[in-house]
């Protein structure tokens, strides 16, 4: 394990480039194996620069959950994006369009109400904006119910003034491939059949990254968190503890008992997320800690079971648990050359709503 650099002011994100770097390749390697295209999405990183290397990798693209994140990562160079979210509104639909004039811009709709909006907003465009049927494969958020509600919807976006249907969009239930799979074939054979066949079927999630394959019924695969891991990633064999490149660095301000000690990071740095997990992130120097505990600016650890237990003023590492809402807490993170050199960042992303 790599000393924690005796410069940081905590609590701070501290991410080993080294180890992004295995990951990113890890995961194009192994799409590239599988004939599946990789669009990463960066609600993980929120960074320019890990978006560019995805590419740079051999990445399609990327995908945005917000218009926000998507201004961002156009300004900075990428060119083909990704929004598989419904975008409902006046004023979003009006930056959506005006994005749609910079890059190419692929959305998602799960229902008329969505499509019509779209249809508005576009219809006067010189080019259509492509829109793919969001399906609910078993996920249970959004999307059409049935492979013949897909079709129903692709038909209105294909007939839909200034829109041109792009295919098929799911999020699916974690370690149920087989079952979004069969939906997806079942609603591509239907598109085919009434000349519609999808340009693209996406899916994602990286628990189920290394199943990616022609075997998911999809063109393409979505993960996320890949790019640093997190530990619920670990606890589903995504990767191994070492291969987790973000940790969140705190110091221990307090030992008021024998077995109790306070860390600075709180839940305004560390996500409240159990995730069917035992406290609220692991403690790399003290493996038997637990986080028992987030007020906002103090988390509490239960030492009991250390067989050396931390001092007032040590610093130490947490994995997190989810690592998605730890990056949309700072500001700015801190990048881990190689040589030990630190390097501190803004969070490119972060906080970009309007």
């Amino acid at each position: 394990m790599r000393p924690i650099p005796d410069d940081l002011d905590t609590p701070c994100i501290l991410i080993d480039l080294e180890k992004v770097e295995r990951n990113l390749r890890r995961a194009q390697d192994h799409a590239d194996a599988n004939a599946i295209a990789l669009r990463p999405h960066i609600k993980t990183h929120k960074l320019v620069r890990f978006a560019r290397r995805q590419v740079e990798l051999g990445a399609v693209g990327i995908t945005c959950q917000k218009i926000g994140e998507a201004e961002v990562m156009a300004d900075g160079g990428i060119a083909d994006i990704l929004l598989p979210y419904n975008i409902v509104g006046a004023a979003k639909l009006e930056r959506l369009r005006r994005l749609a004039q910079r890059v190419r811009l692929k959305v998602t709709a799960d229902g008329p109400f969505v499509v019509a909006g779209y249809s508005k907003a576009f219809r006067s465009e010189a080019e259509p904006l492509t829109v793919l049927v969001e399906c609910d494969t078993g996920g249970g958020r959004c999307g059409v119910q049935t492979p013949f509600d897909a079709l129903e919807l692709a038909t209105l976006i294909a007939e839909a003034p200034g829109l041109r249907f792009g295919g098929l969009m799911t999020y699916p239930a974690k370690h149920r491939i087989a079952e979004a799979a069969a939906w997806l074939v079942q609603a591509r054979r239907l598109l085919e059949d009434a000349q519609l066949p999808p340009e693209t079927v996406t899916t994602g999630g990286t628990p189920d990254l290394w199943e990616a394959g022609p075997a998911t019924g999809a063109t393409e695969y979505r993960p996320g968190t890949y790019v640093f891991l997190d530990r619920f990633q670990v606890a589903e064999g995504v990767g191994a503890p070492e291969d987790c490149a973000l940790h969140v660095v705190a110091t221990v301000i307090s030992r008021p008992t024998a077995t109790r000690a306070v860390i600075d990071a709180g839940s305004k740095a560390l996500t409240s997320d159990l995730l069917g997990l035992t406290g609220y992130g692991s403690v790399a120097e003290y493996p038997g800690a637990v986080i028992t505990g987030l007020s906002e600016e103090h988390g509490t650890l239960d030492v009991s079971a250390c067989d050396t237990r931390p001092e007032v003023g040590e610093c130490v590492r947490i994995l997190p648990n989810h690592v998605c809402p730890v990056v949309n807490l700072f500001d700015a993170v801190t990048l881990l050359h190689a040589d030990g050199r630190t390097e501190t960042v803004p969070v490119d992303a972060r906080g970009r709503l309007r």
